[in-house]
């Protein structure tokens, strides 16, 4: 026996021949692997080896969860041909193929992930998600591979798995069920992603080329329609959809390290989510599709609707009747929905909305990412072929837009957690519906009114009256009973300005109901300022709450300026404040939710970096440069940011960067370009000199910290604390040191080695170094900056750049202020919004 394993840095494996055995490192070159004799493992999850399922003699190879029992098998390589004993041997060829043959040295399966080089080291590794990979062992980027099983799944998805098309290659990654419990050969049922450019997307379980349930629409969080959890079931991942012009797809990331998922496509066509708590064995079904009448694709035909409330389930959409759709042909009719009057494209054809909807099959629908609802209204309108429209997409606040052009297919009722969806109807049904709307209500007004007794009537006048009185005297207390100036009470004052943004004022009940009584669960983070919590109104909108704490530093003042500032401000590329919440000791700011967080939580931590590939950080870093346009230039108001950092850029779905938190921002008059403070605020690393030095802050103390931004994007590194084993540099030294010896390419992370364009690299490096300069006249303006990194004009050769020393002069040096700073390293100074 020859054959090895390669490993993770922190993964153990064992090699076990016979009755003993010893730790490999790599499956290298023409070594083998053979049945009866071998058994490989990786950390605490995942197994290679042969396997035969149960009763039957047919021997597999295959991947398995370790501490699962029964055995659950992830992956099997051979599942059209099994091995008839237990003579099959594996072996990675000089070619990069991984091979399985039988006992008379048959090849019975293979990779067919030829590298057309023979002198390279090639092995095999058993990656810790269960990914087996072939890769070349010389190659410094870990996750360049020559083929991985992740491209060829079977019955099961794992976290980090992607399931949808690469349009550049053409491979399209699906489930497919095994045939029987016995029988992993490719079954009938399939789970695919709708693939198609132009297309939005969804999930179709199929048996063979027929639609059994239709998962979906992506509403930005999850599909609706999907598997329906138990209801005392968490998942521990984060789901996420892709769609560019390179690919399309679907995967989910575990947010624990304890517990595990896997989705899996029964023999019997179910599609089930099941959940793994380590050391507990044993494999917990937390979710199911389909679990009811409704879950069946197209169940009540064109313009049916379906819910689970009523009897019969099957109901046409208002405006829609059932008639007889072969009226010639009795043996053979079939009762189908159709509009009770036929359009004619007139000026007074509109919409009604219908609410708590699962979206129709969008495969006859056209999506635009930016338009708004009214928007979208206006484009199916002027469209005689539009049947429909609605936002697909709950996290984008209103934008996007769907229009369907044909027939409304797999329409259905949810108790929660629908979306609307606005049907075309003629002008004269919509005429009918709203009289006869109106005088049921006027009906039901009527026999009310008529019940109430006039006692009663005058009695709940004269209770609301008080009640009304009494809430206008009442005033907040502290805990020994002092009034207390709050900004909920104060904010209608003429010295308060916070009652003047157009944003809502929720209540500490409703925030608390949708956090679940700000439930460690639903917990996002922690910083200086206090605590971020997930939470969901009654609507169903998802929202992260900020919950200032007492420590923060962050005052009543700040928080104004916070509600204030954002509130007037709307851009794609800043995060959008929903409202806020003040009352007694809390103060909390409500933004729209972003599942992936802040970029700081990606590109410092080393298990996360390399989800972020080159042509998302370069998309990330025009992004964050649109922002700053809008701030500096486009909006009304001219914006400085004074805390501009990666914790503070916030990714969407699509990892689309927002910027966030304006607790320092400053606004300024059209004719001011700078202002002078006597106490700095800001995060020590990004603060530019002339403002850390002096108090001075213009638009170009943005710039200074983008520009830090920037190196930090590149490299992966932060400013603060880097460290150099040739020098006491910090990383805006260090980048300016490649740079002066022409090897900017050496700044890269070392986790995009092999997958970045290195004209874009260079670029941001020059832009990154021309940013930190220490004069603020040698910085460009925002526009300058966008222009340069898109390739336009020429760039100026920068010079050395300011704080060109080691973190720990800074920190001692004779020549900067003491900064003190607070928990999340940022010194508060009192500021206003003007």
């Amino acid at each position: 026996m020859n054959e090895a394993i390669m490993l993770l840095p922190y993964v153990t494996f064992f090699f076990i021949v016979l009755e003993s055995c010893r730790s490999l490192d790599t499956i290298a070159v023409n070594q083998n692997i053979s049945d009866g004799e071998t058994i490989v493992s990786a950390n605490e999850k995942f197994v290679l080896g042969f396997f035969s399922p149960s009763n039957s003699r047919s021997r597999y190879l295959g991947i398995w969860f370790k501490n699962a029992s029964p055995q659950t098998v992830a992956w099997v390589a051979n599942r059209e041909t099994p091995l008839v004993d237990t003579s099959g041997v594996v072996k990675l060829d000089n070619q990069g193929n991984l091979i399985l043959v039988n006992g008379s040295g048959s090849e019975i399966w293979s990779s067919n992930s030829s590298a057309y080089v023979t002198d390279i080291n090639l092995v095999a590794r058993l990656l810790d998600t269960g990914n087996l990979v072939i890769r070349n062992g010389n190659e410094a980027n870990d996750e360049v591979f020559i083929w991985q099983s992740f491209d060829y799944p079977g019955d099961t998805s794992l976290p980090e798995m992607k399931l949808g098309k690469n349009f550049i290659t053409g491979r399209e990654t699906y489930l497919t069920s095994w045939r029987s419990a016995e029988d992993p050969s490719p079954g009938e049922y399939t789970l695919r992603v709708s693939a198609v450019k132009g297309q939005y997307l969804q999930v179709y379980l199929r048996s063979g080329s027929v639609i059994e349930t239709r998962i979906g629409p992506y509403n930005g969080v999850s599909f609706s329609g999907g598997a329906n959890y138990v209801s005392d079931a968490k998942p521990v991942s984060v789901s996420y959809a892709t769609v560019n012009q390179k690919e399309m797809y679907i995967a989910y990331i575990s947010e624990s390290n304890t517990t595990t998922l896997r989705t899996t496509i029964t023999p019997g066509g179910k599609l089930e989510i099941s959940q793994l708590k380590f050391p507990n064995p044993e494999w917990i079904s937390i979710a199911t599709s389909p679990v009811d009448y409704c879950d069946n694709y197209g169940v009540c035909g064109p313009y049916g609707s379906c819910t689970t409330a009523t009897s019969p389930n099957c109901g046409c959409l208002k405006g829609f009747e059932l008639k007889t759709s072969n009226e010639t042909s009795p043996v053979n009719e079939e009762s189908v929905c159709t509009r009770s009057i036929a359009l004619d494209c007139g000026s007074g054809e509109g919409f009604l909305k219908f609410s708590s909807m699962k979206l129709p099959d969008t495969k006859n629908a056209v999506f635009s990412s930016n338009m708004s609802l009214i928007d979208c209204e206006v484009a199916c309108k002027n469209n005689c072929s539009c049947t429909a429209y609605a936002n697909p997409n709950i996290t984008h606040g209103g934008v996007g837009c769907l229009l369907w052009f044909g027939d409304l297919i797999d329409v259905r009722v949810f108790s929660q957690n629908g979306q609307d969806l606005y049907v075309r109807l003629a002008a004269s049904e919509l005429s009918d519906l709203y009289s006869s709307s109106g005088r049921k209500k006027k009906r039901l007004i009527m026999e009310v009114t008529l019940s109430i007794a006039a006692a009663l009537t005058l009695l709940g006048i004269l209770l609301a009256f008080n009640i009304r009185r009494k809430w206008k005297k009442r005033s907040y207390t502290d805990r020994e009973g002092r009034p207390e100036k709050t900004l909920a009470k104060d904010y209608k004052s003429s010295s308060s300005q916070i009652g003047s943004a157009e944003v809502q004022l929720f209540s500490l009940s409703e925030i608390s109901r949708a956090t679940n009584g700000f439930s460690v669960d639903n917990k996002l983070g922690e910083g200086g300022f206090g605590q971020v919590y997930k939470g969901v109104l009654e609507e169903g909108q998802v929202i992260a709450v900020k919950r200032l704490s007492k420590s923060s530093g962050q005052g009543l003042v700040e928080f104004e300026n916070e509600v204030i500032c954002i509130a007037r401000l709307q851009h794609r590329n800043l995060v959008k404040l929903l409202g806020y919440c003040i009352q007694g000791d809390e103060k909390m700011l409500i933004y729209e939710y972003m599942p992936n967080k802040s970029l700081d939580s990606f590109l410092y931590d080393e298990s996360r970096k390399s989800l972020l590939d080159w042509s998302q950080r370069f998309h990330i870093i025009h992004g964050i440069a649109r922002g700053l346009l809008y701030l500096h230039h486009d909006s009304r108001l001219k914006v400085i940011h004074r805390d501009l950092k990666a914790g503070n850029i916030l990714l969407d779905h699509h990892m689309h960067p927002k910027i966030s938190d304006f607790g320092l921002a400053r606004m300024f008059k059209e004719d001011e370009n700078e202002a002078k403070t006597k106490r700095v605020v800001g995060t020590l690393g990004y603060i530019s000199p002339e403002y850390a030095i002096h108090g001075l802050y213009s638009v170009k103390s943005d710039i200074f910290s983008f520009g830090v931004l920037v190196l930090e994007i590149v490299s992966g590194k932060k400013n603060r604390g880097f460290v150099h084993e040739d020098h006491d540099d910090n990383l805006l030294g260090h980048a300016w040191r490649l740079y002066r010896d022409g090897r900017s390419l050496d700044l890269v992370d070392e986790c995009l080695r092999a997958s970045y364009s290195a004209l874009e690299v260079v670029r941001s490096v020059h832009v990154g170094l021309l940013c930190v300069q220490h004069r603020v006249e040698d910085r460009p303006n925002t526009q300058t900056v966008l222009a340069m990194l898109a390739g336009e004009g020429s760039l100026l050769i920068p010079k050395k750049p300011a704080f060109f020393v080691h973190e720990s002069e800074i920190d001692s040096g004779s020549n900067l202020p003491s900064l003190p700073s607070s928990v999340n390293g940022v010194t508060l100074s009192q500021v206003d919004c003007r």
